[in-house]
């Protein structure tokens, strides 16, 4: 019985967050002061000849309803959430007329994946085995050090870092190129070889400024639980200090560190804006860029949705897993 209220409460949960968050996404670029319809139409005539007033009445009238801007906005926001939950269609983009939003996010969402997944995973798990050094073993002389280097990483931007090592090894050094360029298609190793190297300086900005909140957060956990009742009673009963680290200190810091692991997975669907900016990525950040500089209301419903579900998806993953992580939590 506990399992099921447990399950309905989680669902309903993830329905408003979905539901609040779709909703805010539809109403947000509305707010905007720039019509998409108009600046498209106004490319148009600016590149074309001239085009009767007919003419450009009937196209406004096409492009409305092709873009869902057609009646009220209660209409229009009756058929975004049909699109959404029925059809999963955002429609064609604005800025790349006429290729489909989905179709859009397709392409670009493998890159940011593979990008931050990476990098995310790498940062957690380095930032993890230091910051457990750190906190268990904090009087060392090395812990310390590593603390101290975490401290100094962590509060710069990771735009920042970005911009040092564009400067540092792609133009004092030329290592690295200064945009990304991708060489052959496919599975090809020409095409594999060239995504891992132009994937490197963006994915090591991020690596750094990862790896320094885990440490820090890492430290504090395991420094607080390594002076616990049970820590010190299995001390006295003589374990050893690696044992003890990693069958008593370990599981119980670790249970907070996967849950952020697991909602910082979810925003990967965000992209990261302006590490994909920087480094011209095909990424999921630059879609949202293209969206918001056009006003492409599509585009940027599209893109911040499938963020928002990611998101909802990963907290209600986890509180499904966490009972199997530790045997302490219960489904209540």
């Amino acid at each position: 019985m506990g399992f099921y209220k447990f399950l309905l409460s989680r669902v309903i949960s993830f329905v408003l967050v979905v539901f609040i968050g779709i909703t805010t996404v539809f109403f947000v670029p509305r707010f905007m002061p720039s019509d998409p319809v108009e600046a498209m139409i106004g490319k148009m005539t600016a590149n074309q000849a001239f085009m009767e007033p007919e003419a450009i009445i009937t196209l406004r009238e096409t492009l409305n309803e092709s873009f869902g801007l057609e009646g009220s906005i209660w209409d229009q926001y009756v058929g975004f959430v049909k699109r959404v939950i029925v059809t999963q269609d955002f429609g064609p983009s604005l800025a790349s007329y006429p290729n489909p939003v989905n179709e859009l996010i397709a392409k670009a969402l493998p890159w940011t994946m593979g990008l931050l997944l990476v990098s995310t995973i790498i940062a957690w798990l380095i930032g993890n085995v230091v910051g457990l050094l750190a906190g268990f073993l904090k009087d060392k002389s090395y812990s310390k050090a590593m603390e101290a280097v975490s401290i100094m990483i962590y509060p710069i931007p990771y735009y920042i870092l970005a911009l040092v090592l564009i400067m540092l090894l792609s133009y004092i050094y030329p290592i690295f190129p200064l945009s990304a360029t991708f060489q052959g298609e496919g599975f090809s190793w020409e095409h594999i070889k060239s995504v891992v190297y132009n994937s490197i300086l963006p994915a090591l900005s991020m690596i750094l400024v990862g790896t320094g909140w885990w440490v820090i957060s890492m430290k504090t956990l395991s420094s607080g639980i390594a002076e616990e009742d049970y820590v010190q009673f299995a001390r006295l009963k003589g374990l050893s200090e690696r044992k003890i680290m990693t069958k008593y200190v370990l599981p119980n810091a670790a249970l907070p560190q996967v849950t952020m692991l697991a909602l910082q997975i979810g925003t990967i669907f965000n992209g990261a804006l302006i590490t994909e900016i920087l480094f011209g990525y095909p990424g999921i950040g630059t879609l949202i860029y293209t969206g918001i500089l056009q006003a492409d209301y599509n585009l940027i419903m599209g893109t911040i949705t499938l963020s928002i579900i990611a998101v909802a998806m990963a907290t209600f993953i986890v509180d499904f897993l966490y009972p199997f992580i530790d045997p302490r939590v219960r489904y209540k």
